[in-house]
């Protein structure tokens, strides 16, 4: 298999929870030139509250709202593993699945949900969190982890950082002050979840909260993470 180098990835629970958690700072990753990939877990077919609305409708929209997004932000390549939503679970197999992308991919940076945050989490973010986490470190890392993944020509590979999004303990906060209009461009195209005349009121919580994620630094907006420099 042949690999397709990408500096950053990014591992979302559902289709819009990138855009929420760090679509400002992709898109300023993607004016600075950087290739970006995004995998989403889950098909997000439980995402509605339409009554009308069949799992697989819902699945099929918010690829395509996925894909719109992407594109708006620059994103290079968006990788759906199509898991069922709500059922993440842990697993040998799905962990296999992170690793085999990352040995793909080989990013410098992975980005994802923080599995960490306390009480009120939605279990397909805790899960994706837990398991990127352990596919960087250590399956992608070593090399007979998954030792067929070497017959198919993925050699281990070392992620430099990880960012968490949605973190309690944010140690890092990156500058979306340029890009937050794109954000918001980007969610959006999240019809299915956010209506399809989205209130005025969503782009003034949002500004507030990237606000509040600025306080103390240079800059008005920020999107806020838990940082992992990865020292091997």
């Amino acid at each position: 298999m042949a690999t397709k180098p990408a500096q950053i990835m990014v591992v979302t629970p559902h289709p819009d929870d990138a855009e929420y958690g760090v679509a400002g700072t992709v898109a300023r990753w993607a004016r600075e030139g950087k290739e970006i990939v995004y995998v989403v877990c889950t098909s997000g077919d439980k995402g509605t509250s339409d009554a009308n609305m069949k799992p697989e409708e819902v699945a099929k929209t918010r690829e395509q709202e996925q894909l719109a997004a992407a594109k708006l932000l620059g994103v290079r390549e968006v990788i759906f593993l199509r898991h069922p939503d709500q059922g993440l679970e842990d697993t040998p197999e799905f962990r296999k699945e992170l690793v085999r992308l990352i040995r793909t991919y080989r990013p410098e940076t992975v980005v994802t949900a923080d599995p960490h945050r306390r009480y009120i989490w939605h279990r397909d973010h805790r899960i994706t969190g837990r398991v990127t986490l352990d596919a960087v470190f250590p399956y992608a890392r070593d090399r007979l982890s998954y030792p067929d993944l070497l017959d198919e020509g993925l050699q281990p590979h070392y992620v430099r950082e990880v960012l968490l999004w949605a973190s309690e303990d944010p140690n890092f906060r990156s500058d979306i002050t340029d890009t937050f209009d794109i954000k918001v461009a980007a969610l959006r195209c999240h019809k299915s979840q956010i209506g399809q005349n989205p209130s005025p009121e969503m782009e003034k919580w949002l500004r507030q909260r990237h606000e509040t994620m600025a306080e103390g630094e240079d800059f008005e907006l920020a999107e806020a993470f838990y940082r992992a420099e990865i020292l091997w």
